[in-house]
């Protein structure tokens, strides 16, 4: 038997519908959600979920306008990247000279240590900056570069900590950074170019091995300083990528470091994590041995080898922090929202999973296919409430 509700009981049913429908999404724009932008990420981190997928970006990824304005109002968590130590050289003298070349603003920075000076040449442009010279030009610059780096003294300092706090409140997240792995910080720092250092890697090993040992050192004095900081997370290195470093190198130079440092940051509480946004299938199994708490920058295909089905499997234990897929934030914002919500299908459960951008959009597009994104997680929260219950 068929059952006809009356024109009177329909319209009932529909407003029944519209009022939880707007209850719902109400709690998504922080107006009557338990859970702020910050406790959202910081649960996903620990491994749990919200009521939702959190969203997040870098502080330099957005100007603060009124499309910012109403993503944060929405739920987005901006990622207030700051430094909690301070550096000095007692014995190396630093300067940089600026000048231009036609509209193009160019900079170049001096290092005289008592083995040499050491010089960089790089042009800022716009939230990154394009490296035209490292330091490396001779033979002869390594005893400067390896004073350069002996010579450096670190101290804690966590006032900007306490900042961010005055001027965010919980609508951000700190994170604080370790620095760069010892070898990645020869391939992709201010030492070499990445062609320099394969190249030098074959010639001048051993002068190689020298910078990376002492690197070693520099890296352990920070650990602790980091650990000890009032922040629950640290990212340390990244930007590796597989196609020059291979697998046994990574194995090598980069698994124990990560584990050192893990341990010192796990007894304090904090947990650590990895910007590994390039392809990571090769690495797969030697990552989920770290001890890395997130991968954060991990970005699916179709931009790299791994989708995030393949992800969560090869790192059950590990929350990802995802870089939505560039290339999609081309595409109109219905495909932007249907993407969004494909790739958390991939995945079924939504402990550990945190919806992140963390490289430079079209600056015609970020305002629209940010919006079809957070339309993409609130869509999947309300499709799939099943995997969002016992926040």
């Amino acid at each position: 038997m068929q059952v006809h509700c009356s024109g009177l009981e329909t319209k009932k049913q529909e407003n029944k519908i519209m009022r939880q429908r707007f209850v719902f999404e109400r709690s998504f724009r922080g107006e009557r959600g338990n859970m702020t932008p910050r406790q959202r990420v910081e649960k996903s981190l620990r491994g749990g979920h919200g009521d939702r997928v959190p969203f997040t970006m870098y502080e330099t990824m957005i100007p603060q306008c009124a499309a910012e304005r109403e993503m944060r109002n929405r739920g987005l968590c901006i990622v207030k990247r700051v430094g909690c130590l301070k550096s000095h050289s007692p014995n190396v003298k630093f300067y940089s000279q600026t000048f231009h070349e036609g509209s193009r603003k160019m900079v170049r920075n001096f290092w005289e240590t008592p083995r040499g000076t050491l010089t960089t040449l790089h042009e800022p442009a716009g939230f990154t900056t394009w490296h035209h010279e490292r330091m490396y030009k001779k033979p002869e610059d390594y005893k400067a570069m390896l004073f350069l780096i002996d010579d450096e003294v670190c101290e804690p300092d966590y006032g900007a900590v306490a900042s961010v706090d005055r001027a965010f409140g919980d609508d951000a997240i700190v994170r604080m950074g370790i620095g760069g792995e010892p070898m990645q910080s020869l391939i992709s720092g201010m030492f070499f170019d990445t062609g320099q250092f394969c190249i030098e890697w074959m010639d001048n090993r051993d002068e190689i091995m020298k910078l990376y040992d002492a690197l070693v050192e520099k890296r352990r004095s920070i650990y602790k300083i980091v650990a000890d900081a009032p922040v629950l997370h640290a990212n340390y290195g990244g930007n590796v990528v597989p196609e020059i470093i291979g697998l046994e190198m990574f194995e090598k130079y980069y698994v124990p470091h990560y584990n050192e440092a893990a341990e010192i940051m796990h007894k304090k509480g904090k947990l650590i994590g990895c910007h590994l946004d390039a392809n990571c299938k090769l690495l797969a199994k030697a990552i989920a041995g770290t001890g890395l708490d997130f991968i954060e920058a991990f970005t699916p295909a179709p931009d790299t080898d791994m989708t995030l089905g393949e992800a969560r499997q090869a790192w059950p234990d590990k929350a990802l922090w995802l870089n939505f897929p560039s290339s999609v934030h081309l595409r109109p914002d219905a495909e932007v929202e249907q993407t969004t919500v494909d790739l958390l299908n991939q995945s079924d459960c939504m402990n550990g999973v945190i919806m992140g951008i963390t490289e430079d959009m079209p600056p015609e597009r970020w305002q629209n296919s940010c919006r079809a994104i957070m339309d993409g997680l609130d869509r999947h929260a309300r499709e799939n409430q099943d995997l969002y219950r016992n926040v």
